[in-house]
């Protein structure tokens, strides 16, 4: 019997271990989700470069890694199914939702697979591409989100054939383009976030139809038109948002329709001036923000009522009048901005006894010699009509300068630290808040208005750090900022009244340099000096190069008052989600500011009669004897001269003493020496506020004379832009001709591509293909041919320009367009491709001509011939392909055909696909040509390393004609005479 009961167990024990296998085996390998579900789901993942998904794992298991979730912060990860159809047998996904994973595929439009999906969510991401017309097919789909991605293009109209859309989120893409009229036939559509895109037009009139919408956003776009008056008819909305977004005022009366409106936001309009809206019927508003809205006349009595309020902003406006005493019942409101306005009158007791956070600064107030500038949690600064006297404003009254001063050093956000040894920057580490004042224990002081709205953090932080190691100058100047939500100002006084340079220092330390959604974020603001606007739009990592690096502004500032004032305003414009919500406004990492003249000595010691008597005569024989040597040399005239011709200049840049200059260059120490060209010798120098600047010592042969040099510089000077290598001023003494410029550490492009081959970069392709999409090209010596009087100038007052660049039709008739910087652009994508420059010549009679190279290869199908071969195993043949083809589409000879810069970036990035270049049959050659060509471009690959080769390639061609322009400079910024003994000197 024992031995029966034995083996039953064992037999048990046996067909147990059997069931637990057989279902561990089915549930790997079975699932209730049909076959093209799964299939669908396979392709979904392929496209969007999701990598993870497990398909041994049951999709709808809702285990790991099909389902994950932090509500917190992070990824998250929830393929979710409804498993109830057929009696339970049978599931279909409903819900994709796969956020902050910094994917880097495309919107697949295989989601037409899931015949029952409802929700799409992609935020955050590093998708790009367009939005696939195939999803207007898709009859159950409820919610569209792919916040914070690189989606390009224009929004589908197929879009509008999902009758059950409610929800589309698409802010923070680089989609463009009209929005289509036909969305407006949408019967569900609830939510609609349109914000931080490129989207142009008027906004349709068939979206007066959407009357189902509950929230509607259009921040930092590009819309035209006015605010339209159809909005009144969204009287479901709960929040409408309206900021920078191109559109103008004034905000129409119908807006009182909308009583349900809980949050209100219409910011930095367009338009003429507007009395306050009528907005007494909405009696829920939490959120009212009606911000650089040109909103004149006195606050309405209405708003005494508005006891629901926790944000309330209507600052930069005009308005006028006092805050009545009635107003009390608004103490309860957490924050409340009424910054940059003209209001007078007393300060309400209410605000100074009970409200918080409230910043009154730039009004007209009373003034109070009991005051202030910050009174509890409300700021005053600059609050009082005396404030616009000449002096310091009214509530530093109080304060006595010790002494005057001549500069002001800042490192904002950080603690005190020395520059070069000598410069010592003020620490900054106020915490601040929303309405805040702070003054330093020197001359400078700092207002700073707004809070982070969106920001989840409990308390909001206006200090930014960063953690990571930036290779840049001085880099402790830029391992904190000062950040702001609406407006930064910093206030210098006790300064000597006179001319200074102001230095912004600027490091974007927040985004990221990488290919996850944190690269995605833009940072804009403008920038005021004294008042007056001097910047538009900054934008940080843009200016310079990418995050992570510096970038210097430098401005004149005329103080007249004894202060300063730089301010930095958030218009509205940027993103605000990330790389998290509530990360927008102005950001800076120092300030230094110096006096353009020499500060006067403080006092001295006492001195008797006698001496100064003595001291006095044997001074005026000293000058006497000195002006007498002077005549009798000839140079005190030309001195005169050429200072009188200086100051009758209105120069835009600087005017440097050969003093300052010799101490900048060590006094033209050879070991400082970086080149040396057709112009003259070219020094690198430092000014005592640690700016390197490059030395341009000019020939003194030149014909023309000194008054010829003053009258081009004074030109030159008056071009400032972005993409020209910044000239900071000149020096005239003697026969001495200084051009002082910005230091491009890295050279010219060209000495990088195709300079001789000891100063030649190894510019990989990933680098090669960065220069095109991202960096930002500078020119140098531009319009310095009119100063060279080589025998191989060939000078006009028509045409300027380098031949080889120059778009056709500009070349021939002089027509100039934007399309013929796109042609430039082509050619020089064609010289970073091949590595070779754009014209090369041997003699008069045989040149080459690299876009012809290049369209002849395209049409022999061989394009790749093209490609550097120093590039080896570097290559992505693909991107390659692509450079080629949209260089040839820029340099069309059809202006009509070239794209568009912001279309080449789209197909440079991938987001885009490149049109095919179509090759009009005059632009070709016959075979011999091609032959010629190809024999010699193989001979030139394999001779670049022979010594003897005496091959002549340059940028430039000297033609007859009516050119002008930097044709005759050299590819290298800084040349260098190699048949001097400069690197045998060289330390």
């Amino acid at each position: 019997m024992k031995m029966i009961m034995a083996t039953f167990s064992r037999f048990l024990l046996l067909l147990a271990s059997l069931l637990i296998a057989f279902s561990f085996t089915g549930f790997a390998m079975t699932t209730l989700l049909p076959d093209d579900e799964v299939q669908a789901l396979q392709d979904i993942a392929k496209a969007l470069g999701k990598k993870d998904w497990d398909f041994n794992i049951d999709p709808c298991s809702k285990q790991h890694p099909w389902f994950f979730s932090n509500a917190s912060k992070g990824p998250e990860n929830a393929v979710t199914c409804n498993c109830t159809f057929a009696n339970g047998t049978v599931c279909h996904v409903v819900s994709i939702m796969l956020k902050s994973q910094s994917l880097p595929g495309t919107l697949p439009p295989d989601f037409v697979g899931l015949a029952y999906l409802q929700n799409i969510d992609l935020t955050r991401n590093y998708l790009n591409g367009p939005i696939p017309r195939e999803w207007g097919s898709m009859n159950h789909l409820v919610n569209i989100s792919f916040l914070g991605n690189r989606i390009s293009g224009s929004i589908p109209k197929e879009l509008a054939n999902i009758t059950t859309l409610k929800s589309l989120s698409i802010e923070d893409n680089q989609l463009s383009g009209n929005l289509p009229l036909e969305l407006g036939t949408l019967p569900q559509l609830e939510r609609m976030f349109l914000s931080s895109n490129n989207f142009t037009g008027e906004i349709p009139s068939s979206f007066e139809r959407l009357t189902t919408l509950k929230d509607f956003r259009i921040a930092d776009t590009r819309f035209s038109g006015k605010i339209p008056d159809f909005i009144q008819n969204w009287t479901n909305l709960d929040k409408l948002v309206i900021q920078a977004s191109g559109l103008s005022g004034p905000i129409p009366s119908g807006i009182s329709f909308l009583v349900k409106l809980t949050d209100l936001r219409i910011s930095d309009l367009n338009g003429t001036d507007m009395p306050f809206p009528p907005l007494n019927t909405m009696t829920n508003l939490k959120t009212l923000i009606l911000r650089s809205c040109n909103i004149i006349g006195p606050l309405p009595d209405y708003l005494r009522t508005k006891t629901n309020l926790k944000i309330l902003d209507i600052s930069f406006n005009k308005l006028s009048g006092g805050i009545p005493s009635n107003f009390s019942s608004l103490r309860i409101v957490d924050h409340q901005y009424l910054t940059g306005n003209q209001l007078t009158g007393p300060v309400p007791n209410w605000i100074l006894q009970d409200a918080d956070s409230v910043d009154l600064s730039y009004n007209n107030f009373n003034y109070s010699r009991t005051l202030t500038c910050q009174h509890r949690s409300v700021n005053l600064f600059n609050s009082s009509l005396k404030d616009n006297n000449i002096g310091i404003v009214s509530c530093l009254r109080s304060f006595q300068c010790p002494k005057t001063l001549y500069s002001v050093r800042v490192n904002c956000g950080g603690k005190e630290v020395t520059v070069n040894g000598s410069k010592t920057f003020d620490g900054d580490t106020d915490p601040a808040g929303p309405a805040n004042f702070f003054q330093s224990r020197t001359n400078w002081a700092f207002s700073s208005t707004g809070h982070f709205i969106g920001d989840n953090r409990p308390v909001d932080s206006y200090i930014l750090t960063t953690s990571s190691r930036l290779s840049i100058n001085n880099s402790e100047l830029y391992m904190n900022a000062r950040i702001s939500p609406i407006s930064l100002t910093y206030y210098g006084f006790c300064l000597g009244n006179g001319n200074y340079t102001v230095n912004l220092h600027f490091a974007e330390i927040l985004f990221t340099d990488d290919k996850t959604y944190s690269s995605l974020g833009r940072r804009v603001f403008d920038i005021y000096i004294q008042g007056k606007r001097e910047l538009v739009d900054f934008n940080i990592a843009y200016e310079a190069g990418g995050v992570g690096k510096e970038v210097v502004k430098r401005f004149t500032a005329v103080v007249t008052n004894n202060t300063l004032e730089i301010r930095l305003y958030w218009a509205g414009k940027g993103t605000t989600s990330i790389p998290d919500e509530g990360v927008y406004g102005p950001l800076i990492s120092a300030i230094s500011v110096d006096s353009d003249f020499i500060p006067p000595s403080e006092g001295g010691h006492s001195t008797s009669a006698g001496a100064v008597v003595a001291i006095v005569a044997a001074g005026a024989f000293v000058v006497i004897l000195l002006v007498v040597i002077l005549w009798w040399r000839g140079c005190l005239g030309m001195k005169s001269a050429l200072e009188r011709e200086l100051k009758g200049l209105e120069l835009q840049t600087g005017s440097f003493t050969l003093r300052q200059i010799k101490a900048a260059t060590n006094n033209f120490d050879v070991a400082n020496k970086i080149g040396e060209g057709g112009f003259g010798p070219v020094y690198k120098g430092f000014f005592s506020d640690g700016t390197i600047i490059a030395v341009k010592q000019l020939s003194s042969k030149s014909k023309q004379g000194n008054r010829e040099f003053i009258n081009e510089i004074g030109l030159i000077s008056a071009l400032q832009h972005p993409h020209l290598v910044k000239l900071y001023g000149c020096c005239v003494e003697g026969d001495q001709l200084l051009l002082v410029y910005e230091y491009m550490q890295n050279n010219s492009l060209a000495r990088a591509l195709f300079g001789p081959e000891e100063r030649q970069l190894k510019l990989n392709w990933p680098t090669r293909h960065k220069i095109c999409v991202d960096l930002n090209p500078k020119i140098s010596d531009f319009g310095l041919a009119k100063l060279d009087e080589e025998d191989n100038t060939h000078i006009s007052t028509r045409i300027a320009g380098t031949y080889g660049y120059m778009a056709p039709e500009y070349a021939m008739h002089g027509y100039l367009t934007d399309k013929a910087d796109v042609y430039s652009f082509g050619i020089v994508a064609l010289e970073i491709v091949s590595g070779r420059s754009n014209t090369t010549h041997r003699s008069k009679e045989e040149s080459f001509y690299l876009l012809d190279w290049a369209r002849l290869l395209k049409e022999k199908g061989s394009i790749l011939e093209l490609v550097d071969p120093r590039l080896g195993s570097d290559l992505i043949k693909e991107e390659a392909m692509v450079m080629i083809n949209v260089a040839l589409l820029c340099a069309n000879v059809s202006q009509a055909v070239r794209p568009t810069m912001s279309s080449v970036v789209s197909m440079l990035e991938g987001n885009s696909a490149v049109r095919e270049v179509v090759l009009d049959t005059s632009e070709l050659m016959d075979e011999k040509k091609l032959e010629s060509m190809r024999k010699y471009y193989l001979q030139k690959v394999e001779n670049d390393n022979d010594e003897n080769e005496n091959e002549n390639e340059t940028r430039s061609l000297t033609i007859d004609g009516p050119w002008t322009g930097s044709s005759t400079s050299a590819p290298d910024l800084y040349p260098i005479n190699l048949d001097s003994d400069y690197w045998e000197k060289r330390v």
